[in-house]
């Protein structure tokens, strides 16, 4: 009964792990797919970094009135001097221009809409071996998530095999925690060439105020959702050892106590079949105790000679007698007993 109590509770706790185990693959899926779709979208978005730049203001035009430097009517006329009455930061415009790894936009003063140049370009000569390990970190980071994401994915249907299930739990949890790493350098190696472009960059170029922008916010976003990812599956890992361990050990003793049980059962039973035979051997042979008798009061009896008085030819006899009879219920005993 303790064995069978011990297998049911065994399969009890064997469906919990199962549903536990299937709820935390699920969270890790889950958060790698939002670091996945975060990272992807960070690096194809030109808002890593936004702000305004400061440039001179446009002369003013039929299609322009606003924002510019208007000279008067006879401003086409190159003979005559123009004037202008705007000093200071009159002078100037400040259009908003947004940054990420790839391209740089910028506002267009002349017209509607916006103008792009490449980043690569606007970084210093010195930076862009830098900027280029960003690139390609970020291209193996994004890899890595979509590997870790397929294992994850693997190891979620294939749930049935607990030693498959960890395999898979396992590889994927060291994709996930590379591909966490590999994405820190990335976004750290990316704003450090961007802080020394504000510094270096082209005068044109070159922002009057600036901050981050909510690409850079999705990329560290991914970076979190990422590493997440990786602690959920470790801990997933690591449970499901535990527990397979524990389940282990818990069978192993009740092995051991039903055995234990088992041979106590054996050893009572053997023994009152032993007692039981030897009882009804002594009562199969009630004259065994009665022949003894007779032997020891049967000896040499006061009378000199025969007769029927109880001479010692008479005790002879009488101790023959029994000890025949005592030598027959011996060997009647141990054939009872074998």
């Amino acid at each position: 009964m303790n064995f069978l109590a011990a297998c049911g509770d065994a399969a009890a706790r064997s469906d919990i792990m199962k549903t536990t185990r299937k709820c935390r693959a699920l969270l890790s899926v889950g958060l790698n797919l939002v670091a996945l779709f975060f990272s992807t979208t960070a690096f194809i978005t030109t808002y890593w970094c936004e702000g305004t730049q400061r440039v001179p203001k446009p002369n003013c035009s039929k299609q322009r009135h606003h924002n510019c430097i208007d000279y008067g009517v006879n401003e086409t006329d190159q003979s005559k001097v123009h004037y202008s009455w705007e000093t200071g930061d009159d002078r100037f415009l400040f259009r908003r221009f947004h940054t990420g790894i790839w391209y740089s936009c910028e506002e267009n003063i002349h017209e509607a809409g916006e103008k792009c140049r490449s980043f690569i370009d606007l970084a210093p000569a010195s930076e862009r071996g830098v900027l280029w390990l960003s690139v390609v970190s970020e291209v193996l980071y994004i890899l890595l998530l979509v590997v870790g994401f397929s294992l994850m994915c693997l190891e979620l249907f294939h749930s049935s095999n607990v030693i498959d299930g960890l395999k898979l739990n396992a590889f994927a949890a060291v994709f996930t925690v590379l591909s966490g790493l590999l994405g820190m350098v990335a976004h750290m190696m990316y704003t450090q060439v961007f802080q020394i472009t504000v510094s270096l960059g082209p005068e044109d170029w070159r922002p009057h105020s600036w901050d981050y922008g909510w690409s850079f916010c999705m990329a560290w976003g991914s970076f979190t959702c990422c590493m997440a990812a990786s602690v959920t599956t470790l801990n997933s890992y690591t449970k499901t050892v535990i527990e397979f361990r524990h389940k282990r050990k818990l069978f192993e003793q009740g092995l051991r106590e039903e055995q234990s049980y088992l041979d106590q059962e054996a050893f009572h039973y053997f023994r009152d079949r032993s007692l039981q035979s030897i009882s009804s051997t002594v009562e199969v042979y009630p004259g065994h105790s009665g022949a003894r008798a007779g032997l020891v009061v049967g000896g040499p009896g006061p009378g000199p000679g025969p007769g029927p008085g109880p001479g010692p030819g008479r005790g002879k006899m009488r101790s023959t007698s029994a000890s025949i009879d005592l030598g027959e219920n011996t060997d009647s005993l141990g054939e009872e007993q074998c």
